[in-house]
């Protein structure tokens, strides 16, 4: 048996409220009996906490966010590894990039690698990063630097609005990836070059944290306008959430239908959400809560009798993978009419655990908002349905053991080597 070896996970920003799948993981892997450092390349911005944060026993520290904050801090980094044995080939890789992207924000990546290599824990010896954009580069160059190893996790935004030749290359220099959706595997595995070395794991749901509702499910059916039924979303509200398609259906109900919308989250989208709810006069059935941590966004689901997202694949092809939050409403039996698109497909299955039509269509998923509201029948079939896809399928102790097989394959690998 190999020991585990202390793992440096590097992550974009930390700790941030819409990536629990993250969190779940990094405690995940401690219980496991991992050793973490975390280091992140953002500060935090939001105002509160998951309560998994708080069991996260590594502790964090930060890289300058921009360069021009930290100048000293930067220049003396450095100077201190300039004589590493890989500062040469990493700074040509630099160059090259730079030549085909050229932005502040590749010249950051580099600087904040040689702060990651120049206070390295002496007791790290492996990096791991979350996301195959913007933080696998730091990885990448400080991998390159230091000579030692890294891998990374590849999610959703960062696969589909990354260049094929940054992908590419990034994967033939991390010893393995590894994604969350079938749709992102078969992005990134057709540019590995056939290594092999990119392998799909589900996030899963911690089960403990989310367990099954006892409480039975409304029979609201659209009528009473005294007990509306209650429609939730949780989600940043962010152009590929498709809030504007979720506002544009609901005004497409039937005016005697009475039901009420309530969006959890935060998001630059929603002064212009609000402002177009307005204008559909339907503002007053609506109710925007704000960042909400787990404990009571659990509470809403158990009070609501339908979720809904409507994901959508944006200009610059940013999308979701497999948003956790319908995992996690679906654990409550809790119904979804969400969209087609990304990894939504590999958990739910039209008219058999959710309702899906296709992105950006309003007036489809009008029709679907308008059978659900007026069928409570179906949305506790296809809600219990979901639970039992999700109590099955999406138990993230899976993923736990794919990472941990990974880590221990490659330690192996080297240690014979």
């Amino acid at each position: 048996m190999i020991a585990n070896r202390k793992i440096l996970v590097l992550l974009k920003g930390y700790p941030r409220l819409s990536e629990t799948f993250i969190a779940q993981e990094l405690l995940g892997l401690e219980k496991a009996g991992f050793e973490l450092a975390l280091v992140a390349m953002r500060r935090p911005t939001d105002k509160k906490r998951h309560p998994v944060h708080d069991e996260i026993r590594a502790s964090v520290d930060y890289l300058p966010e921009y360069l021009h904050e930290e100048p000293i801090r930067v220049l003396k980094a450095i100077w201190q590894i300039r004589t590493f044995p890989g500062f040469g080939a990493a700074l040509k890789q630099f160059w090259r990039d730079f030549r085909r992207d050229m932005s502040r924000n590749r010249v950051r990546r580099f600087g904040q690698a040689a702060v990651l290599v120049a206070e390295w824990p002496q007791d790290a010896q492996w990096l791991h990063v979350h996301f195959i954009h913007t933080p696998a580069s730091v990885a990448s160059y400080a991998s390159q630097i230091s000579g030692i190893p890294w891998t990374v996790s590849a999610h959703a935004k960062d696969i589909w609005t990354s260049k094929d030749w940054d992908l590419a290359e990034k994967l033939e220099r991390a010893d393995w990836a590894v994604t969350c959706t079938a749709v992102g595997y078969d992005k990134l595995n057709s540019l590995a070059g056939g290594r092999g070395n990119v392998n799909l794991s589900y996030h899963g749901l911690d089960l403990e944290r989310f367990p099954h509702f006892d409480g039975e499910r409304s029979l609201r059916d659209g009528k009473d306008p005294a007990d509306p039924v209650r429609i939730l979303s949780v989600g940043r509200a962010v152009k590929k959430k498709g809030y504007d398609t979720v506002l544009k259906a609901l005004a497409k109900l039937p005016s005697e239908l009475n039901w009420r919308f309530t969006h959890i989250g935060g998001g630059e989208e929603l002064p212009g959400l609000k402002t177009l709810a307005e204008e559909l006069h339907i503002a007053d059935r609506i109710v925007w809560m704000g960042s909400m941590d787990q404990r009571d966004v659990l509470t809403q689901y158990r009070q609501a009798d339908l979720f809904t997202l409507a994901c959508r694949i944006t200009a610059d092809g940013d999308r979701d993978g497999l948003p956790n939050v319908l995992v996690e409403a679906a654990s409550q039996r809790l119904m979804a009419v969400s969209t087609t698109v990304s990894g939504i497909s590999e958990l739910f299955r039209d008219d058999e655990n959710a309702l899906l039509v296709g992105p950006d269509n309003a007036e489809a998923l009008s029709v679907s908002f308008h059978r659900a509201i007026t069928d409570p029948a179906l949305r506790h079939r296809l809600g219990a349905a979901a639970e039992d896809r999700v109590r099955r399928d999406f138990d993230y102790h899976d993923s736990i053991r794919d990472l941990s097989r990974l880590f221990r394959a490659s330690w192996a690998q080297r240690n014979d080597e």
